[in-house]
Protein backbone atom coordinates (compact mmCIF):
# COMPACT_ATOMS: atom_id res chain seq x y z
CA UNK A 1 0.00 0.00 0.00
CA UNK A 2 1.39 3.27 -0.82
CA UNK A 3 0.91 6.84 1.01
CA UNK A 4 -1.20 9.40 -0.48
CA UNK A 5 0.96 11.92 -2.04
CA UNK A 6 1.86 14.95 -0.16
CA UNK A 7 0.99 18.45 -1.29
CA UNK A 8 3.84 21.29 -1.62
CA UNK A 9 2.69 24.94 -0.77
CA UNK A 10 2.13 25.58 -4.52
CA UNK A 11 -0.26 22.55 -4.77
CA UNK A 12 -1.82 23.42 -0.92
CA UNK A 13 -2.48 27.01 -2.66
CA UNK A 14 -4.37 25.58 -5.77
CA UNK A 15 -6.29 22.87 -4.27
CA UNK A 16 -7.29 25.37 -1.73
CA UNK A 17 -8.22 27.68 -4.14
CA UNK A 18 -10.29 24.92 -5.84
CA UNK A 19 -12.22 24.27 -2.65
CA UNK A 20 -12.96 27.46 -2.55
CA UNK A 21 -14.44 28.42 -5.43
CA UNK A 22 -16.41 25.39 -5.91
CA UNK A 23 -17.86 26.36 -2.11
CA UNK A 24 -18.54 29.83 -3.01
CA UNK A 25 -20.25 28.88 -6.17
CA UNK A 26 -22.13 26.11 -4.08
CA UNK A 27 -23.25 29.03 -1.40
CA UNK A 28 -23.98 31.45 -4.21
CA UNK A 29 -26.43 28.94 -5.45
CA UNK A 30 -28.25 28.04 -2.48
CA UNK A 31 -28.72 32.05 -1.69
CA UNK A 32 -30.00 32.10 -5.13
CA UNK A 33 -32.45 29.58 -4.52
CA UNK A 34 -33.35 29.65 -1.16
CA UNK A 35 -33.11 32.82 -0.22
CA UNK A 36 -33.79 34.74 -3.25
CA UNK A 37 -36.54 32.44 -4.55
CA UNK A 38 -34.93 32.14 -7.99
CA UNK A 39 -35.88 28.79 -9.68
CA UNK A 40 -33.14 27.31 -11.34
CA UNK A 41 -33.24 26.23 -15.27
CA UNK A 42 -32.60 22.42 -15.95
CA UNK A 43 -29.30 23.54 -16.92
CA UNK A 44 -28.43 25.18 -13.92
CA UNK A 45 -29.76 22.21 -12.06
CA UNK A 46 -27.12 19.95 -14.25
CA UNK A 47 -23.97 21.84 -13.37
CA UNK A 48 -25.44 22.19 -9.24
CA UNK A 49 -25.11 18.13 -9.84
CA UNK A 50 -21.48 18.62 -10.88
CA UNK A 51 -21.09 21.43 -8.30
CA UNK A 52 -22.15 20.62 -5.02
CA UNK A 53 -19.84 17.01 -4.34
CA UNK A 54 -16.77 19.17 -5.35
CA UNK A 55 -17.53 21.07 -2.45
CA UNK A 56 -17.03 17.37 -0.27
CA UNK A 57 -14.37 16.19 -2.75
CA UNK A 58 -11.98 18.97 -2.78
CA UNK A 59 -12.94 19.50 1.43
CA UNK A 60 -11.44 16.55 2.21
CA UNK A 61 -8.48 16.75 0.34
CA UNK A 62 -7.30 19.53 1.99
CA UNK A 63 -8.27 18.05 4.93
CA UNK A 64 -6.22 14.72 4.14
CA UNK A 65 -3.69 17.37 2.31
CA UNK A 66 -3.41 14.24 -0.82
CA UNK A 67 -3.84 13.96 -3.94
CA UNK A 68 -6.63 11.09 -4.32
CA UNK A 69 -9.50 13.55 -4.63
CA UNK A 70 -7.08 14.58 -8.27
CA UNK A 71 -9.32 12.27 -11.04
CA UNK A 72 -12.89 12.54 -9.22
CA UNK A 73 -12.83 15.97 -8.72
CA UNK A 74 -11.22 16.84 -12.60
CA UNK A 75 -14.35 14.66 -13.82
CA UNK A 76 -16.87 16.84 -12.17
CA UNK A 77 -15.42 19.90 -13.04
CA UNK A 78 -15.13 18.66 -16.54
CA UNK A 79 -18.71 17.50 -16.92
CA UNK A 80 -19.91 20.85 -14.88
CA UNK A 81 -17.85 22.98 -17.48
CA UNK A 82 -19.23 21.07 -20.64
CA UNK A 83 -22.65 21.41 -19.66
CA UNK A 84 -21.69 25.20 -18.53
CA UNK A 85 -20.29 25.92 -21.92
CA UNK A 86 -23.07 25.06 -23.56
CA UNK A 87 -25.61 26.88 -21.48
CA UNK A 88 -23.46 30.00 -22.24
CA UNK A 89 -23.79 29.53 -26.06
CA UNK A 90 -27.24 29.07 -25.31
CA UNK A 91 -27.51 32.26 -23.44
CA UNK A 92 -25.00 34.17 -25.20
CA UNK A 93 -27.28 32.97 -28.89
CA UNK A 94 -24.11 31.64 -30.40
CA UNK A 95 -25.73 28.02 -30.24
CA UNK A 96 -29.08 29.25 -32.49
CA UNK A 97 -31.61 26.85 -29.74
CA UNK A 98 -33.89 28.83 -26.98
CA UNK A 99 -33.51 28.00 -23.51
CA UNK A 100 -36.08 26.07 -22.30
CA UNK A 101 -37.96 26.49 -18.69
CA UNK A 102 -37.97 24.04 -16.40
CA UNK A 103 -42.24 24.05 -16.38
CA UNK A 104 -44.65 25.83 -18.41
CA UNK A 105 -44.28 28.78 -15.71
CA UNK A 106 -40.91 27.89 -14.44
CA UNK A 107 -37.32 29.71 -14.85
CA UNK A 108 -35.40 30.56 -17.84
CA UNK A 109 -31.84 31.70 -18.09
CA UNK A 110 -33.21 33.98 -20.85
CA UNK A 111 -35.12 36.34 -18.75
CA UNK A 112 -31.52 38.44 -18.14
CA UNK A 113 -33.16 40.26 -14.60
CA UNK A 114 -33.49 37.55 -13.20
CA UNK A 115 -30.58 35.08 -13.93
CA UNK A 116 -27.93 37.54 -13.38
CA UNK A 117 -25.45 38.31 -10.16
CA UNK A 118 -24.11 41.61 -10.15
CA UNK A 119 -24.85 42.25 -13.79
CA UNK A 120 -22.88 38.92 -14.35
CA UNK A 121 -24.93 35.89 -16.09
CA UNK A 122 -25.61 32.91 -14.06
CA UNK A 123 -24.49 30.62 -16.81
CA UNK A 124 -20.93 32.80 -17.19
CA UNK A 125 -20.08 32.69 -13.42
CA UNK A 126 -20.84 28.91 -13.90
CA UNK A 127 -18.74 28.57 -16.77
CA UNK A 128 -16.05 30.70 -14.66
CA UNK A 129 -15.90 28.39 -11.43
CA UNK A 130 -15.65 25.38 -13.31
CA UNK A 131 -12.46 26.90 -15.43
CA UNK A 132 -10.82 27.90 -12.15
CA UNK A 133 -11.09 24.51 -10.83
CA UNK A 134 -9.86 22.47 -13.13
CA UNK A 135 -7.09 25.23 -13.49
CA UNK A 136 -6.29 25.08 -10.12
CA UNK A 137 -6.79 21.07 -10.63
CA UNK A 138 -3.70 20.98 -13.48
CA UNK A 139 -1.36 22.65 -11.15
CA UNK A 140 -1.31 19.47 -8.60
CA UNK A 141 1.43 17.34 -9.57
CA UNK A 142 2.16 14.31 -7.19
CA UNK A 143 5.16 12.29 -6.91
CA UNK A 144 4.86 8.57 -7.68
CA UNK A 145 6.25 6.41 -5.39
Amino acid sequence: MTMPDTLNSRAQTALMLAFLTALAATLGALFIGEVLGRMPCTLCWYQRIAMFPLVVVLGVAVLRDDLAARLPASVLALAGLVIAAWHTGLYAGIIPKAIAPCTKDGPSCTDAAAQTVLGLPLPYLSLLAFAVILVCLSQLKGNRA
